[in-house]
């Protein structure tokens, strides 16, 4: 039965399909395109290979046109005759993929669109809503340039308006590591000019290395070696000028005044306490740049001015304050002492005049030594707490001056006994006495009948064992043991100076009280403060207090003046000036205790302090001396005081004891520049030129005092 077959579609042209081939697939389902029919034409091989049995021919077909296709009801109902084998099953056919559509394609490209917009739109609330300040400060703060002024320190005078501190501007050099194209050549050409080392110079070829747009060559130089540096033109590396503190005497007053940073901070002493007066408050100079690093013309411009810093118009006397230090220097060169201290005041109202402290060098000479011991070290002061004792006698009404005790030689307290310097049997003493011998057993019975109570209380009174109102840096209170703490000993020990550590300024300021009438005044040491506009306002004071009354000190002034005129204090006698002062012999405690080295040596302490004149006091003085080779000190630190006074009195202008008129050099005007170190003055004549009242004998007329005991010491 022959096959139903649908109508063909129209076929096309030979020559529409003239050098065109049919697209077929192939197996794995790729296009490939079939050959172009010949003119001829020629029988499909599908076909060719189709005819079997009972199916006849098949019709051939132009080539280029496409089989017809059979009927799907005669395909299923016409059984297959056909005994060919079917072929193999095909891969599955890969969907076409189509040039897409253009409307999928432009929502796509819109929605990326809104994204980004809404991005940027998101980012510019942020900058301009959310983060406006920020963002204006950062752009302002490109172009703002803010340049820190710095305020000049205050300058230090002494009471006379010569400069002690004052601060000058020096060059320092700076450089930038960026511009520097060999840092060992230029750190080479440096060192000499700077006088660096090996280890020195190369950290400052470190530095001249480094990543950095600023950098420190050489800080606040001399004047000639920064016209040296000048010279070498040295690329990427200039000076500025950095503010230097210059002290016009030298090493004057080193202790007392102190030390500054290289960035003018106060390091030490006065320098460092009053640090917040003299540093100033600095100021701000603001303007607006470009990029370039210029300044613009209508930009910000902004200008704080700084403060200046406040001067310091000291009690301290430049002139005599040389000559404290050269007769201290001396002292401790003759007497091979290992350094030394001294201090000059007006006993009246506390006023400091002069304050040196000897050390020694290297080489073992002395210097003017950048530590004020005077203040920030403690001693036993030995005899010359003595005066304590017998003051507080005198004033509890237990004695009078000449008031006689039968002192032994030799006394037992506790597990101790102590003795005087001078061999002698028991015999009577008067307070006087006691005083100008500086007898230790005397000064014990004494503060036996006194009460070690009442003996701390004087103590008290007198200063010790608290600082004092000047609050120095590092300044210590020495050492006073409540009573409840004394030892079985310690009535005979603290009465006699032992067993008690002060300082020279506490010292000192005790006998000024005796001095001052019974008045403790407290020290003084800088008079004014002085602001930028030229306002002067006190310096701080302490509170004065009694101690004892006018009429006790007084009779402690007597016998004093005793001690120098026939006691162990001869050494320390002036001529034409009546003075009163005591000796002071302490052995120095060793660590460990005890008072004897490992070697079994002992070293000691010597102390003279005094005042004159004797009758009405207008300068007082201490000296102490470490370590001197003579262990006494009425023949080491007394010849000191001796000489140091006799500057101060002709200095101070100070009358002769029984003057009617002034000083022969009252009226002289001392030949110094402003800024110079003084020349010691020359010696005061040997004898006052303002004659004395023909009824009453010299008051340097040596007082006879029958005493067969040999003075030695205190």
């Amino acid at each position: 039965m022959s096959a139903t077959r649908r109508s063909s579609p129209p076929r096309r042209s030979a020559a529409a399909n003239k050098g065109k081939g049919t697209t077929n697939r192939g197996h794995d389902g790729s296009p490939r395109r079939a050959p172009a029919s010949t003119s001829s034409g020629a029988a499909s091989p599908t076909r060719a290979r189709g005819k079997g049995k009972g199916t006849g021919t098949t019709t051939k077909r132009p080539p280029g046109t496409r089989p017809p296709r059979s009927d799907p009801a005669s395909r299923t109902a016409e059984p297959s005759t056909s005994t060919k084998q079917s072929p193999p099953p095909s891969r599955p056919r890969r969907p076409r993929v189509g040039p897409g559509e253009p409307h999928r394609r432009a929502v796509t490209f819109l929605g990326i669109m809104v994204v980004l917009f809404g991005l940027v739109g998101l980012r510019l609330v942020m900058v301009q809503v959310v983060g406006a300040d920020y963002w204006a400060s950062y752009g302002e703060n490109q172009r703002i340039t803010p340049i820190q002024l710095v305020a000049g320190r205050g300058a230090i005078f002494d009471r006379n308006g010569y400069d002690l501190a004052i601060t000058v501007q020096q060059p320092t050099f700076v450089a930038d590591p960026r511009l520097i194209t060999d840092p060992e050549a230029t750190a080479a050409t440096l060192a000499p000019i700077l006088g660096l080392d090996a280890p020195k110079q190369e950290e400052l070829r470190q530095r001249l290395a480094k990543d950095a747009s600023f950098v420190y060559v050489a800080r606040q130089v001399p004047t000639e070696v920064a016209e040296k540096i000048e010279a070498e033109k040295l690329d990427g590396i200039w000076s500025i000028d950095e503010s230097k503190r210059f002290n016009p005497a030298g090493e004057l007053g080193r202790s007392l005044l102190g030390r500054v940073g290289v960035d003018n901070e106060g390091l030490s002493a006065l320098e460092l306490q009053y640090d917040d007066n003299l540093a100033g408050e600095p100021g701000e100079l603001i303007v607006e740049r470009d990029l370039e690093g210029r300044t613009i013309p209508a930009g910000r411009h902004d200008l704080d001015p700084a403060t200046p810093g406040d001067d310091l118009e000291l009690t301290i006397d430049r002139n005599l304050q040389v000559a404290t230090e050269e007769v201290l220097a001396d002292a401790v060169r003759d007497e091979q002492a290992k350094g030394g201290y001294a201090i000059i005041t007006n006993p009246e109202n506390g006023e400091i005049l002069a304050l040196a402290n000897i050390g020694l060098d290297d080489a073992g000479n002395p210097v003017s030594s950048g530590e004020n011991v005077a203040l920030t070290a403690n001693y036993e002061p030995g005899s010359v707490n003595k005066v304590v004792t017998l003051a507080a006698a005198l004033e509890e009404g237990l004695f009078e001056p000449d008031s006689e005790l039968m002192v032994p030689g030799r006394l037992q307290v506790a597990d101790h006994a102590f003795t005087d310097d001078h061999h002698h049997l028991t015999e009577p003493m008067s307070l006087t006495d006691i005083l100008t011998d500086s007898s230790n057993v005397g000064t014990i019975m004494v503060a036996q009948e006194l009460g070690k109570q009442k003996l701390y209380d004087y103590l008290r009174d007198f200063g010790f064992g608290q600082k004092t109102a000047l609050d120095f840096p590092q300044e210590v209170a020495g050492s006073l043991l409540e009573p409840a703490d004394w030892s079985g000993t310690s009535i005979g020990t603290i009465p006699i100076g032992h067993g008690v550590s002060v300082t020279a300024m506490q010292m000192l300021y005790a006998y000024n009280a005796i001095a001052n009438d019974g008045v403790y005044v407290p020290p003084k040491l800088v008079d004014n403060i002085i602001d930028a506009d030229g306002e002067r306002r006190p310096g701080p004071e302490g509170e004065s207090h009694r101690v004892v009354s006018p009429t006790t000190a007084a009779q402690m002034r007597a016998m004093l003046a005793n001690v120098v005129r026939a006691g162990t204090g001869e050494a320390a006698a002036i001529e034409g000036y009546e003075v009163a002062g005591k000796t002071g012999t302490a052995r120095k405690p060793q660590e460990g205790g005890g008072y004897v080295d490992a070697d079994g040596r002992t070293h000691n302490v010597a102390t003279f302090a005094g005042f004159m004149p004797a009758d009405d006091p207008k300068l007082s003085v201490i000296v102490v001396l470490d370590e001197p080779r003579q262990v006494y000190a009425s023949s080491t630190a007394a010849p000191a005081f001796r000489e140091l006074s006799r500057y101060a009195l002709r200095l101070m202008h100070v009358p002769p004891t029984g003057s009617t008129g002034t000083s022969p050099t009252a009226n002289v005007e001392s030949p110094l520049v402003r800024g110079q170190a003084a020349d010691p003055p020359p010696p005061p004549p040997s004898a006052p030129t303002t004659a004395l009242p023909v009824s009453t004998p010299p008051p340097t007329t040596p007082v006879p005092l029958v005493n067969p005991r040999a003075r030695r010491g205190g």
